[in-house]
């Protein structure tokens, strides 16, 4: 039996109208993808393939978490996931996926694996930097990272220092608010620039 097997959606034997299926998509799933990013997973899957006029609609509902290894601390990072895809599915002479809405898969294939479809769908949710929130990362870690890195120059090394003390200096209880953040959020919300 294959990696992907559970996977298969039986286009052929749908009758028209609406079906639904349900996929959990765990850490296995990203290990068989080859996938090493994701630590973890926690994802439910809910698909509804509507048939009609030879068209199958695919709509996925995917929510859930997935743990990465955050990029500065390397503590994990739970990241959550609420994600859909709709893609439509018909048959045609040859396999085609060149457009974004519709996929055409040749009339002897009596299945399409959606598998690809899920992983796709997840990988692009992740970001590509994966780090804590401000604050919120590994207090030991942060210190050591500050401790041990290269002294850079210029404005970037200044804000790095900056944020590195700010992840110090934070307590898990609400702080004051900056005022020059406070001051740059006031300039989005000014409706007298009209």
């Amino acid at each position: 039996m294959g990696k992907f097997t559970a996977y298969k959606l039986p286009l052929k034997t749908l009758t028209e109208g609406t079906h639904e299926f349900d996929y959990k998509l765990d850490k296995q799933f990203f290990v068989n993808m080859e996938y090493a990013d994701v630590r973890d997973a926690d994802l439910d899957v809910h698909l509804t393939v509507t048939y009609r006029n030879n068209i199958y609609a695919l709509d996925f509902k995917i929510t859930g978490t997935v743990t990465l290894l955050c990029d500065r601390c390397l503590d994990d990072l739970i990241l959550p996931v609420d994600t859909t895809y709709k893609v439509n599915v018909e048959y045609g002479d040859d396999y085609n996926d060149e457009s974004d809405d519709l996929i055409v898969i040749p009339h002897s294939d009596n299945y399409i694996n959606v598998a690809y479809m899920l992983y796709d769908t997840v990988v692009l949710v992740i970001p590509m930097k994966h780090v804590h929130p401000l604050g919120k990362c590994n207090r030991a870690m942060s210190a050591l990272l500050k401790k041990h890195r290269a002294h850079g120059t210029g404005e970037d090394a200044e804000l790095e220092d900056e944020m590195l003390d700010s992840i110090d200096d934070m307590d898990d209880s609400a702080s004051p608010s900056d005022p020059r953040w406070d001051a740059l959020r006031g300039l989005g919300n000014d409706d007298s620039a009209d």
